[in-house]
């Protein structure tokens, strides 16, 4: 209940009821309205000056995301752990392992390939951590491809494994033909003279000079595919498939102690040293394929000569002088 205000009348010598004036509530009323929004205005003024002053939701919100970018933080940590692992077990891989087996390395950039093309993240675009999102995402993609090369390789070591004591057997392992005093070894693999020519030209095989009617041996177990003189310069020649995609060639033969089709044992005579074909004198050339491609036979002796007499071999191999053929 409202107040009741009087005043003390002197004329009457009496109390009267002080009547308000008309229109006062109502201007009191819009004054009070006035003072309301200014002083909100104000309130609001100061809030959104003041950056330190948050409502609980956005304490909440803002806690929420410092959390978010720690745990991508500790993540790309993870990750780069994770990759510097992997990439130790793709050097073993690489120089231990596939070497072991005669599988060749896996090439650097099959390995780190990455995704070109069409943006992948775009998605992730936008937001106030985009770059670490997108640094986490690239990062796990590139290393779950990196864990898909890795692991096959792993299962063809796997499988080269079981085959290995097969690939002992067939890879080629000793010396053609008998050179216990190394004095054979005419011209090795590389840049060689031309004998015909005089020009320089890459050679590549090995030169072993003997006499016309030298036994030459089988490098491994395998099958002879040709024994025949239909290649140009090789004169009478035998190719010996080996399995595990080696391949052995001995040249410029005199004659042949084996026939197409026919399967040799590593130490067995194939044929006998000759100077047929492209040839200034008797001797053997010696050549490997590995998957189609020659390769340096220098490095398959390991069956034949000690560490001293290999390391006299790769000397004489390495002279820059004239090949036979």
């Amino acid at each position: 209940m409202s107040k009741v205000k009087y005043y003390y009348d002197s004329e009457t010598l009496s109390y009267r009821k002080i009547e308000p004036k008309k229109g006062q509530k109502f201007g009191i009323a819009i004054l009070v309205l006035i003072g309301l929004t200014i002083t909100s205005a104000a309130l609001l003024l100061i809030y959104l000056n003041i950056p330190q002053l948050e409502t609980p939701k956005e304490k909440a919100y803002k806690r929420e995301l410092d959390n978010m970018k720690l745990q991508y933080e500790l993540l790309n940590k993870r990750i780069e752990r994770d990759e510097q692992i992997l990439k130790e077990i793709a050097d073993r891989d690489d120089h231990i392992y596939r070497l072991y087996f005669g599988a060749p390395p896996i090439p650097a950039e099959q390995r780190n390939a990455g995704f070109g093309g069409v943006n992948r993240y775009k998605d992730l675009e936008g937001f106030d951590h985009s770059n670490t999102i997108i640094k986490a995402s690239e990062d796990i993609d590139k290393l779950t491809k990196q864990i898909v090369v890795q692991s096959k390789s792993l299962d063809e070591i796997a499988e080269l494994a079981k085959k290995k004591e097969e690939l002992l057997a067939t890879i080629p392992a000793i010396q053609p033909i008998k050179n216990e005093d190394l004095r054979r070894m005419a011209s090795g693999y590389g840049w060689r003279t031309d004998p015909f020519t005089k020009a320089r030209k890459f050679h590549y095989g090995m030169d072993f000079s003997a006499n016309r009617g030298t036994p030459i041996y089988a490098t491994g177990n395998g099958v002879v595919t040709r024994a025949d003189a239909n290649s140009i310069g090789y004169g009478r020649h035998i190719r010996i498939d080996h399995g595990f995609n080696y391949v052995s060639l001995y040249a410029h033969l005199n004659k042949y102690n084996v026939k197409k089709g026919q399967k040799v044992k590593r130490g067995d005579i194939i044929g006998f040293v000759g100077s047929t074909g492209r040839s200034v004198a008797p001797h053997l050339h010696y050549e490997i394929f590995k998957n189609g491609k020659r390769i340096n036979p220098r490095n398959f002796y390991y069956g034949s000569l000690t560490s001293q007499e290999f390391n006299e071999m790769l000397k004489a191999s390495s002279l820059i002088n004239e090949t036979l053929d």
